[in-house]
């Protein structure tokens, strides 16, 4: 990354002389792992949620030792950092409805940032309480706000309730604060990989693996879901991704990360180097585009002659994922399988060429033949339908996810399709095949926004920079962007804050973490499709704060991507729903008490108010010991929580089913990336 030296080592991958270095080990700031799993996560006597090993015993280097206040769970901030020139709020909150309602702080009437390094306050100042001290309802807690956006000089600090002689965790100011986080949260990818060996020094110690699913009867053998018995139907599926935590891989989804992968690099090419410390870094292309390669050559893979592009591959599962020996099989192609990948295939294509090097351009170019080949295919066949899981299609079993989806989904695949391809080939059919259908996506329908809709708002935004775009209709889709983002829930939700927290949402889901990050996307396409230079920074601004709520500044105190006390983090994420990263496992379940935790960077589900046990449960299990487990740990929260609340750091599964709250996803990683590189250098 920028700004830092990563030195690949013999013994595995090695954090060379940098900053985020210093900041890990400084202060020994890493809350320790000192409980057994049953407890929540949040104020003062719940579980602690740092970990990861390095601790006080780190406290030797930087500037000898911890600050002597302590740190109160009541003083959240981004606990990476923020950059010189961003808006620093430091949200300073009082329990009042949840599962810490017996808990209460008082904010003192003087507060400071100090500087860790010379134990100096460089700015003093009062609080300023939210929404004069009401209660929020989305978290059930009173907030204040100490601002210390003034302070842009690079540096360790705290904030400093003067008065209760309590403290944040020690932070970073600094023009590249996010890299390291930046080159973590890519690297889940190659840790998501199927087919290639996890091995060092390109995994680090405790993660390292061989391949996985290339066995007999595996993904270089795979069949067909309804012929397992016919070898005549086996084809070499072999690569793509673990789609989440389970191991399937669905071409929907996989051509999703693909194109997000791409955007990524696109909106933001300054902020990815070529030494993340995968197989391919060195290579001179920046490491964020050869993973994107990994899925593109997969999908490449997934498309049969005729230009249709087969939907799933359904996979084993085992810890680790090399231990999985069931056999692979796959599910028949569909228009809307075909149309992601083509979406996919088109963004390759132009990103690949734009490279400039005679390997790129060719490849850019096989990318466009694939994907001329599968929309020629989907336009022929605009209604194949394939529902994996299903036993209306016999195909229980196969895969997890429903990957199909609805007439509205496929019209918005077809959009992105034509629009990508109109930009890879300048072919005037893809922009009569976008024309004749943008303004039935909803963006244009109702000139409104959602971080639910992102994928059809983007599809259309995309088009608008195209040349040779019908100047009409890149008229109609700017305007109408620009009116959604007067929506309530979008810049209104901003001036004043809606949430303390500084991130609203309107609906806590499942993935509601990912929803952040897509709201935080949302804003910062204002200003990469030139919506209205008259909005200057306030979007960006709106977008940022994102970025520091999933870093910490929300109702837990808790950076909501697993196993980052390496990279700075005070309380990170412990657990995650993942089949590697197993319930139980000695090496990877849990930080602090497994051997290793599971691996760092993956950004958890987040809060979820609709979570609840398995309905079997508390005794309808099929036996005594499942239905102990209905009643083994405390469930308080996530269940009965106010929205931002309804978290709690497990990974229990079945029965009950932690991935409604903790389960990671490509989908979510890939947004978070795309949000979190706008702001590296």
């Amino acid at each position: 990354m920028r700004g830092a030296v990563w030195h690949r080592a013999a013994a595995g991958l090695c954090i060379g002389v940098t900053a985020l270095a210093l900041f890990a080990a400084a202060c020994g700031e890493s809350e320790s792992e000192t409980g057994t799993g049953g407890a929540g996560v949040g104020g003062a006597g719940a579980q602690a949620q740092g970990g990861g090993g390095s601790g006080a015993s780190a406290a030797s280097g930087g500037f000898g030792g911890a600050p002597a206040e302590p740190v109160s769970p009541y003083i959240v901030v981004d606990q990476f950092g923020y950059r010189p020139g961003a808006e620093k709020l430091a949200v300073l909150r009082d329990p009042v409805t949840g599962y810490d309602a017996a808990e209460s702080f008082t904010p003192g009437s003087s507060y400071a940032l100090v500087d860790a390094q010379t134990s100096t306050a460089v700015l003093t100042g009062a609080v300023a309480a939210w929404n004069g001290g009401a209660e929020d309802a989305s978290s059930g807690d009173r907030a204040s706000w100490f601002d210390f956006s003034a302070v842009t000089t690079p540096g360790f600090y705290y904030v400093l309730d003067v008065e209760q002689g309590v403290r944040s965790p020690v932070f970073r100011i600094a023009g590249d604060v996010y890299a390291g986080v930046l080159r973590h949260a890519l690297r889940t990818f190659f840790y998501q990989r199927a087919g290639q060996a996890k091995a060092a020094p390109f995994a680090e110690p405790g993660w390292t693996d061989a391949a996985s699913h290339v066995g007999p009867g595996q993904d270089h053998a795979c069949r067909l879901y309804s012929a397992p018995n016919d070898a005549s139907t086996e084809r070499d599926l072999w690569g793509g991704w673990y789609d989440a935590g389970d191991y399937n891989k669905y071409t929907n989804w996989t051509a999703d990360y693909v194109v997000g992968l791409l955007r990524a690099y696109r909106q933001s090419p300054g902020a990815w180097g070529d030494d993340a410390g995968i197989p391919e870094s060195g290579n001179g292309i920046a490491d964020v585009l050869d993973e994107a390669r990994w899925g593109l050559d997969w999908l490449v893979r997934m498309q049969n002659v005729d230009g249709s592009v087969l939907s799933i591959v359904g996979v084993g599962h085992a810890s680790p994922p090399s231990a999985a020996t069931e056999p692979s099989y796959y599910g028949p192609a569909s228009t809307s399988s075909t149309l992601s990948a083509a979406a996919a295939f088109g963004w390759g294509a132009t990103v690949f060429r734009s490279l400039g090097e005679p390997a790129t351009t060719t490849y850019g170019d096989e990318l466009e033949a694939h994907g001329t080949a599968a929309f020629g295919w989907a336009s022929a066949n605009p209604g194949v339908t394939f529902y994996n899981n299903d036993a209306g299609q016999g195909s229980v079993g196969l895969g997890a996810g429903q990957q199909e989806t609805d007439d509205y989904g496929r019209l918005v695949k077809r959009v992105a399709a034509a629009a990508a391809l109109f930009e890879a080939t300048g072919a005037q059919a893809y922009r009569t095949a976008f024309d004749a259908l943008y303004d039935q996506v909803h963006l244009l329908q109702w000139s409104w926004s959602s971080p639910f809709e992102l994928a059809g708002q983007e599809a259309v935004l995309e088009y608008t920079r195209v040349p040779g775009a019908t100047p009409a209709v890149v008229a109609s889709i700017v305007q109408a962007y620009r009116s959604s983002l007067d929506g309530g829930d979008n810049l209104p939700a901003h001036a004043p804050a809606l949430d303390p927290y500084l991130a609203h949402i309107s609906d806590y889901t499942w993935g509601s973490n990912s929803v952040k990050s897509l709201q935080g996307l949302l804003f910062l396409d204002a200003g990469a499709y030139d919506v209205d230079p008259a909005l200057g920074d306030e979007p960006r601004r709106d977008a940022e704060r994102y970025v520091h709520y999933l870093h910490g500044v929300n109702p837990f105190g808790l950076v909501y991507l697993t196993n980052m006390a390496s990279a700075g983090a005070y309380r990170s994420a412990n657990e995650l729903y993942h089949s590697w990263f197993a319930d139980g496992s000695a090496a990877w379940d849990r930080v602090g008490v497994s051997t290793y935790g599971p691996a760092p960077g993956f950004l958890t589900g987040g809060p979820n108010p609709s979570y609840d046990w398995d309905g079997c449960c508390p005794n309808g299990c099929g036996s005594p010991e499942n239905d102990a487990v209905c009643t083994s740990e405390t469930l308080e929260p996530p269940r009965a929580q106010p929205p931002q609340k309804s978290y709690k750091d497990f990974n229990t599964s079945w029965p009950l089913n932690s991935w409604e709250v903790t389960e990671n996803s490509n989908g979510y990683q890939v947004a978070y990336l795309r949000l979190l590189a706008s702001f590296v250098p």
